[in-house]
């Protein structure tokens, strides 16, 4: 396996999802917990740290790995135009390693997705069932002919949808169930707003895009057009989800989303709509930590809140 095709710095969203899952289980244990002395069983503690750590394995190198490596093979010929300096078309990493590391990951992947299931005892096989969909999806991203990245909505949404939805999905499954729409709802919610983010990547290539023929939201609106769909979609979304947690009764976790929303705000107000080209790395530097914050922050609240009440 070749790392540098799987980009493990893109790894780190998805287990940053895996363990918001996990939080909005409600049952995940500490090796020691610090604020609750009923939960201070090691040896419980120590097996959902090591569960934990596998489902991060499973959603970071292994299907994320996957996903990039996948992604770059299907984009060999437009590499080797713009960047022939990359590992596939500067000839690095030949065609057979490749297609070794595609299936070696993607099955890797998929038998350990097995095998958390059978170490949660679930009776449907429901993490495999997750791997399974969000390896097609990025097969559908990036290859012909349906490659979802050349159309605007589609590509990030799938983008956003790989990022937050499944790794929550995931680690909320080898812990918990998902037995509730609203555990369905909410990442999906904050899917939308991880289309918004994804349209920052694009406001930078839009000029190559458009001559490949790549439908992206600022090709097709416009940059001062994205600019307001992308700030939209981050905005609403979380006002959709502080509301939420209020009407469950649930008010400091509302309060405290918004509280994480105005610098967003904020950021976007400053950076975002007055230049999004010259900003968009600042940009999501310095935003992004406040919208990550805010969905663990959900995760907690809905892993704590008695819905039978």
């Amino acid at each position: 396996v070749r790392p540098p095709l799987t980009k493990p710095v893109t790894w780190i969203p998805l287990v940053w999802g895996v363990m918001c899952g996990a939080a909005a289980s409600g049952n995940y244990h500490w090796i020691w917990n610090p604020f609750d002395p009923n939960d201070r069983d090691v040896m419980l503690g120590l097996e959902d740290t090591a569960k934990g750590f596998v489902a991060m394995i499973l959603a970071g190198p292994f299907l994320t790995g996957y996903t990039q490596t996948i992604n770059d093979w299907y984009d060999r010929e437009i590499d080797a135009i713009n960047e022939p300096y990359r590992p596939i078309p500067s000839g690095a990493i030949s065609e057979g390693q490749v297609i070794f590391q595609i299936w070696f990951l993607l099955l890797g992947g998929l038998g350990i997705a097995y095998g958390l299931d059978v170490w949660a005892g679930h009776d449907f096989p429901t993490v495999l069932a997750l791997s399974i969909f969000g390896s097609w999806v990025s097969y559908i991203y990036s290859a012909p002919p349906l490659k979802l990245k050349q159309n605007g909505w589609a590509g990030n949404y799938a983008l956003g949808c790989s990022y937050i939805s499944l790794p929550w999905w995931c680690g909320q499954a080898v812990f918990g169930e998902l037995d509730r729409p609203v555990y369905f709802i909410l990442p999906i919610l904050y899917s939308i707003a991880g289309l918004g983010i994804a349209i920052v990547n694009d406001f930078k290539s839009v000029e190559g895009d458009r001559q490949l023929g790549l439908n992206s939201l600022p090709v097709a609106f416009g940059i001062d057009g994205a600019k307001y769909i992308c700030a939209g979609s981050v905005t609403l979304t979380q006002l959709g989800v502080a509301a939420y947690l209020y009407s469950i009764g649930e008010t400091n976790y509302a309060a405290g989303l918004l509280a994480l929303l105005l610098p967003q705000i904020y950021f976007q107000a400053t950076l975002l709509l007055p230049d999004p080209v010259a900003n968009d790395v600042k940009y999501q530097a310095s935003s992004q930590p406040f919208f990550v914050f805010g969905i663990l922050a959900t995760a907690l609240c809905l892993g704590h809140h008695d819905f039978t009440a």
